[in-house]
Formats: structure tokens, sequence, C-alpha cells
């Protein structure tokens, strides 16, 4: 554990240095990052892609879910904005677990980020198709393959370019969001089961009480809800003053996330006319019967943007990780030199095809098993994050230069002890699927990192991030 202490190596190219890696730009603000991050957490296209499965298997406590969990996510937040701040790395939660707490234990937090980051995009672009409808018709899968490719092509440009696409969008998603808030509190339905008390529609139109444990249960989801704000922290190597504008973007993006998604959670609870209907997660549908068809079709072209939106930003964040990774010689060594190419518009552009390809690919996957298993990589993630936080100030980190959470350690050995009741409590199947995908990158470690420690895996920052 003694090699954790150590400051993290140099990777900055100087001319005598023809092989070194390439770095990133610096060249975004507080304001574009939380542009970035926020159309990350995709909040419109989480609302009404993600959350209709709550509907569905939670009924009216899907909104005391989210709630907990935008909870749990303000100890998660601190967590990164310490950490990311300390360790600004495009390598997000792999470089700061891996710099503190050793490198097994960064390849492991890695092998999560992995896992998300490859199948969030997916799940999100397969929401396409129901919100086309209005106007095209065409199967889940391939409009989900679709985005994807689009996303893609679009991360291969400048990313201050991406920052004002993606701005123009989120307004679209927050406008949806905001029409669908003020018409289902308009039509509030005087009979709308409790938000405390939640219950859901049966077989038959039975109404059954949820019980705490299927509230539980759900929590990986609802962690998943709003996990983008983690964005902010990949983009760490390319926002102006990272020890300054990191914590900012986080804390501000998973504030009005939370509000953004939240909010509308409860008005569609509220103004739907009957459980059954609410369970049914046609969003669209309960928009529809609230206005009109062309207030519904309105809505469902912003909710297809918001996707667009989301798969763009995600590819963006995606790309960086896997530039990160093999600038750190995670990979053979052709893949390294592969994935650290930048392209002439400063992306990692095979990064990003490496990302956006098989992305389009997992499209044709079933929805509900990527959204559990992502829910289960969430969950690993924000544990090993946790554990990092609590070892933050030994060493030279105790007195670096860096956002400090309040409350610590508390805060992180709570989330700690909270994270793993929710881990023990989700569905078998996603468990095994995550489980079987880390234990052969834990055999990858052992068996091709760890006997190549010296010159692999070597985990790094830029220098000008430095003391």
């Amino acid at each position: 554990m003694t090699d954790t202490l150590r400051p993290p190596q140099t990777v900055a190219a100087t001319a005598a240095e023809a092989a070194a890696p390439q770095q990133l730009k610096r060249s975004i603000g507080v304001v574009g990052g939380t542009l970035l991050t926020l159309s990350c957490v995709t909040p419109a296209s989480t609302l009404f892609v993600i959350v209709p499965q709550l509907f569905s298997s939670i009924g009216s406590a899907t909104a005391m879910a989210i709630a907990i969990g935008s909870v749990l996510c303000i100890a998660v937040a601190f967590c990164y904005s310490e950490l990311g701040t300390l360790i600004p790395s495009a390598g997000g939660e792999y470089a700061m677990v891996g710099t503190l707490a050793g490198r097994l234990a960064g390849w492991l937090v890695f092998i999560q980020s992995l896992i998300v980051v490859m199948i969030v995009p997916s799940v999100i672009a397969l929401g396409t198709a129901d919100y086309l409808a209005p106007v095209l018709h065409v199967d889940k899968p391939i409009a989900g393959a679709a985005v994807m490719l689009a996303a893609t092509l679009a991360g291969l440009l400048d990313l201050r370019a991406n920052a004002w696409i993606t701005g123009i969008f989120l307004v679209l998603e927050v406008v949806a969001a905001g029409v669908v808030s003020v018409l289902g509190f308009a039509h509030s339905n005087p009979d709308h089961p409790s938000l405390l008390h939640g219950v859901v529609a049966g077989d038959g139109g039975a109404v059954s009480p949820v019980r705490i444990g299927a509230i539980i249960g759900a929590l990986g989801i609802a962690l998943f809800v709003t996990q983008g704000f983690s964005t902010a922290v990949y983009l760490s190597e390319e926002l102006e003053n990272p020890r300054r504008t990191v914590s900012r973007t986080v804390l501000w993006t998973l504030g009005l996330s939370s509000a953004i998604i939240l909010i509308p959670v409860v008005a569609i609870t509220v103004g739907a006319p009957d459980l059954q209907t609410l369970a049914s997660g046609d969003i669209s549908g309960m928009v529809t019967a609230w206005s009109n068809s062309a207030v519904g079709t309105f809505i469902s072209l912003c909710i297809a943007l918001a996707i667009i939106n989301a798969g763009i930003v995600m590819v963006i964040q995606n790309s960086r990780v896997l530039f990160a990774s093999a600038r750190d010689k995670a990979w053979p060594e052709p893949v390294n030199k592969a994935f650290g190419t930048l392209g002439r518009f400063g992306s990692p552009w095979i990064a990003t095809l490496a990302v956006g390809l098989p992305g389009a690919a997992l499209c044709f996957v079933k929805g509900e098993l990527l959204s559990n298993i992502t829910g289960v990589a969430v969950t690993a993630m924000y544990l090993l994050v946790a554990i990092a936080s609590l070892l933050s100030r030994r060493g030279h980190h105790k007195h670096a230069s860096a956002w400090r959470m309040p409350l610590w350690p508390a805060v992180p050995a709570l989330l700690v002890l909270v994270l793993v009741y929710i881990m023990i409590q989700l569905d078998a199947e996603p468990l095994l699927w995550t489980g079987g995908i880390t234990a052969a990158a834990t055999l990858y470690w052992l068996f091709y990192l760890r006997p190549r420690q010296a010159t692999h895996w070597v985990i790094s920052l830029p220098e000008d991030q430095q003391g």
C-alpha cells in the first residue's frame, strides 16, 4: 500500500519526449462544464426512459426512491468533489481510487466505470423510438443504434463546439420537463396515492403496498438516475482551473439534475388518472391526455432530442476514460497507442469509435437487463470511491490543495455502510453478470498487468496539476 501515497507521475509531453502521451486542451469553464455535465445526467431522457421502469416496479414510491437516491448522492458528490480536485484526471474514478487505494482497487473501479460507460448510452438510446412514434415508426434497436452512431460522429468534434450543441439540446430537455410538471400538477388527481406510502398496480387492477425491500432494491436504478454528475471529474483535464471548477460543477449539477428529475416525477404521480396508467410509464400518452396531440408531439420530439444529446455527451465522456487508460498503459501497446491518439479536433478519435460502435451493437440487447447491470456497477463504483475518500487525507495528500468535504470521515464511512447494504439487496442476475465481468478483469490484472507493473497501469496526472 505504500506506493499508493506517492505523487502521480508526470505525463506532459516535451520536445525531447516525442513518445510521451498527448494532452487534452483546457478550453471550458464552469458554465461549459456544467452544461456538458448536466447534459450527461440527461435529466429529461433519464426521466422519460429510466424512470418509467421504476413506475412499473414500485409505483407511487418512485419519487421517494429518487429522493433517497438524491440524498445519498450528496455524500457521493462530496467524495467526487474532494477526490476530483485532489486528483484531477480524465481517468475519473480509477485515477482517484488507484492513487489513494492502490492499483488493484483502481483497476476494479475502472472495470465498473467501463461497464457503465459502455452500457448507459445504449440504455438511453433505446428510448428514442418511443418518442419518435408521433412522426416516425422505427424499431427500438434500430433507432437506438442510429442515435449511437450519430452521437459518435458528434463526439469526434471539438469539445467547445459540443458544449454549445449540448447546451441547446439541454434547454429543450428542461422545457420538456417543465411542461410535463405544469401539466401534471394542473391535472392533479384528487385521489392520487400518497407519495410517502407507496402503492403499485397489481394483477387485475388490484392495488398492493410497496414494501421497504422493494424500494431498497430499486435504489440501484435510483442512483443511476442522477449518476452523470461524475462527468465533471472525467472532464477535469479540459476544465480551466480544475481545482476550483470540478467541485462547483459536480455540486451544481447534482442539485439541478435532482430538481429537474424529481419535480416532474411528483407531477406525473399526482396527475396520473390511475395506477395502471402510472405503471405503464406512457408519459407521452399522459401529456397528450392532459393537453392535446400537438403538445404531446412537441414533448415527444424534445425527449428524442434529449436522448441524442445524452448520447453525444456520454460518448465524449466515455472516450476520455479510454484515452486516460491508454495513457496509463492499461492495455497491450498497440491498443494503448490507438486509444491515446488525438484527431485534428483534439478529440481521442479511436477511443471515441471504440465507445460508440459497441454502444450501437448493445442496442440489440434487452434494455431492462442493461439497466439492472448498470445499477449494480454504479453502486459498486460509488462504494470504491467512498472507500478511497476515507484514505484521502493521508501522507502528502493531507496538505494538498483541494476542495475538502464537510463532516469527513463520517460522510464516506456512512456511505460505505449504506452502499454495501444496497448491494446485497440487488437482483441476482445483474449481480452475476457484473461479478463475472469483474472476475475476468481481475484475472487480466493478475496475469498481465501485475507482472508488468513497472511499465503498465501507471496512474498519472497532467504536468500542470502536479504539486
